[in-house]
């Protein structure tokens, strides 16, 4: 397996990415797990309208700092004008690659007929996909799903229309919106997608390790895959799936290591939103990162653990209750 693709011009080196999501994919976390290996890892969704006018939440969301080898800013609209206006603000703001979403289920953005919702309107994507290239130089991409629901599997179709007009990239979550994240992802379904364009496919969906990304690529066709709910708490997994399928050897971090990681991504929340903010931001992370904790650990006293230092109100406690859970944990795996 190759360990570089190009998007076009742009050299992304390693074929697990890491997918945006949001409330998870903010710069501190980009920051460690690009630090932890990851090739490419995305902003969460960038709505252009708020972004255009400056609305400081939505700002945030397209930061982009020290730390990234790959800076990917995904955007997210339904007005032509909106997505060309978002994607110079991005490509001044840094962006290497842009991505736009018409994959997010949730229906706060499908209702606003955004995201997913899109794929009903191959007309409209159409029109913002040529907006976004004809508004910049910087490679587009697009991240989309099989379709609205069953009956409506359009994502070879809107794949073929995004080649033409220049888009550089296609991701295809195996599910269709309807699905939303129920079921299994359908790798399979993704194929005809790649046997319809010559650009680059990635598939996501429901890949956590090694052997979920071999049959993912096997049965899809891809060039890539991309992690998303599989990176929760374990910021390196892009690194290992990556060694994994390339037969390297890895060894995941150890319970101090994993501390160190967890301590340093707080920090740099911190840092980044202010402690108030930050703490209350990193606690997503927190909770993950206990989940993720190194075997054997009971998974009543994980639980409580995760309750207790979620609760906490200030930074310090919650490394002091980080390292004394570590410790423990430590001590286990010693014994």
């Amino acid at each position: 397996m190759s360990s570089s693709l190009d998007i076009g011009g742009v050299a992304v080196p390693g074929r697990v990415w890491i997918a945006p999501m949001t409330g998870v994919s903010d710069l501190p976390f980009r920051r460690a797990a690009s630090q932890l290996g990851a090739a490419y890892v995305s902003t969460e969704m960038v709505a252009c309208a708020e972004f255009a006018k400056g609305r400081p939440d939505v700002v945030r969301r397209a930061a982009v700092g020290a730390g990234l080898p790959l800076t990917v800013i995904q955007l997210v609209g339904r007005d032509p004008d909106a997505i060309a206006d978002g994607a110079r603000l991005a490509e001044r703001a840094g962006a290497e690659i842009i991505d736009l979403n018409f994959g997010c289920p949730a229906r706060e953005v499908t209702g606003g007929h955004g995201g997913s919702a899109l794929m009903r309107e191959p007309e409209l994507a159409t029109e913002l996909m040529a907006a976004a290239v004809g508004a910049v130089a910087t490679p587009i991409t697009v991240k989309m799903r099989l379709g609205w629901d069953d009956a409506n599997r359009n994502a070879p179709d809107l794949a073929v229309r995004a080649e033409a007009l220049g888009v550089k990239a296609i991701t295809v979550h195996g599910r269709t919106r309807c699905q939303f994240y129920k079921g299994k992802a359908d790798w399979g379904a993704i194929r005809p997608v790649k046997d319809a364009v010559g650009i680059p496919v990635i598939a996501n969906g429901d890949i956590v390790d090694g052997s979920s990304a071999r049959r993912a690529l096997a049965q899809s066709g891809a060039d890539a895959v991309m992690v998303g709910r599989g990176v929760y708490g374990k910021p390196w997994i892009a690194a290992q799936i990556e060694a994994e399928l390339d037969g390297r050897p890895f060894e995941e971090p150890a319970a101090e290591a994993r501390l160190a990681i967890a301590v340093a991504h707080l920090r740099d929340s911190l840092d980044f939103y202010g402690e108030r903010l930050g703490l209350r931001i990193f606690r997503k992370h927190l909770a993950a990162y206990i989940e993720n904790a190194p075997q054997p650990a009971d998974p009543q006293a994980r639980r409580e653990a995760r309750a207790a230092l979620c609760r906490l109100e200030d930074a310090r406690s919650v490394e002091q209750g980080l390292a004394a859970l570590w410790a423990r944990l430590g001590h286990r795996l010693a014994a």
